[in-house]
């Protein structure tokens, strides 16, 4: 855990991120953020950390909660880079080395999948981010080390046992529940909204529809003819489907069918809709077997996550970090 008086300084310092006078365009002046024995951590190196973070929130939030939301991305790019800052520091206290072709072969593998072996893609696309070679290549090594010192020593057996995979699946099962679905078929008939008399002929050709399916018509036949929706061609075919599938009034409708039943003609605004249930499955639990791997893969990972944390804040307490 973070010690309450650094986090202290971190909400603190965080505040001097964000201008009070533009909150849908937060701003970073840049400057020095933090120290960490001696070594700069400025303003704009946190914001190349949660800017891509930023683009997603300035996306999804507004006003107030927009810069709270940046304010905690921010606070955790800060964290970031102090850990960062910290075992880079170790990596070079402990006189290691780095082979240089360990990031030629890094930078080589970005240029190779990211920009399709086209070096001269990637040195643009640097030039247009304001980095030189030099600098991208500094930035990767540290990258390399961060990696290559977690895995040095963070080391253990981390596995989960019987017991805690049962605990887990008992404690969390909504995690495993497994939607109420049926499989669905429909047919929509569009209305002329321009032609006063459209609604009561397509309302009419609607029930002449459901009454040939009645009759014993094949619904998919019916739905390739008639429909008018982007399914038609596959017959109406919108597969598996869950209460979160459709809007609530058709929804309810559909879910209120049995097996082989045909819905009453369904009128929305200006359309028409016949819902044809095929199959219905009901809700419940994954058994554990099924899901036992992908749960202790998560409980491993926490153990290596927080041995990796007890390693990081023992570096953090013989370290000097002053926050501004």
């Amino acid at each position: 855990m973070m010690p309450v008086k650094l986090l202290f300084c971190l909400l603190f310092a965080i505040g001097f991120f964000l201008p009070q006078t533009r909150a849908a365009e937060p701003e970073v002046i840049d400057g020095v953020a933090a120290v960490v024995n001696g070594d700069v951590i400025t303003f704009s190196q946190v914001q190349e950390v949660s800017g891509p973070r930023e683009h997603t929130l300035r996306e999804q939030f507004t006003g107030q909660e927009l810069i709270d939301k940046i304010k905690e991305a921010r606070l955790a790019a800060l964290s970031d880079l102090i850990d960062r800052q910290l075992i880079v520091q170790d990596f070079k206290k402990k006189s290691f080395s780095m082979p240089e072709y360990v990031v030629d072969d890094q930078i080589q593998t970005i240029i190779k999948d990211d920009f399709a072996g086209d070096r001269q893609a990637f040195l643009r696309t640097l030039n247009a981010q304001g980095y030189s070679i030099g600098k991208f290549r500094e930035m990767q090594k540290d990258k390399v080390i961060v990696g290559a010192m977690r895995q040095n020593n963070v080391k253990g057996n981390f596995t989960a046992t019987p017991q805690q995979v049962q605990a887990y699946y008992d404690a969390n099962k909504q995690e495993f529940v497994t939607p109420e679905q049926l499989k669905l078929r429909m047919i929509v008939l569009n209305a002329d909204p321009l032609d006063a008399n459209s609604g009561d002929s397509t309302r009419k050709m609607a029930d002449e529809i459901r009454n040939k399916v009645k009759s014993g018509a094949d619904f998919a036949t019916m739905a390739k003819t008639y429909s008018m929706d982007g399914t038609a061609e596959s017959g109406g075919d919108w597969g598996m489907v869950d209460r979160k599938t459709l809007n609530q009034q058709l929804t309810d409708v559909a879910f209120a069918l049995s097996p082989g039943e045909t819905s009453q003609v369904v009128q929305i605004g200006d359309s028409f809709y016949i819902l044809y249930c095929e199959t219905k499955k009901e809700s419940g639990f994954i058994p554990l077997p099924e899901v036992r791997d992908g749960i202790q893969k998560k409980l491993e990972q926490v153990q290596r996550q927080k041995a990796t944390q007890r390693w990081i804040d023992g570096l953090r307490e013989k370290a000097f970090i002053k926050i501004y």
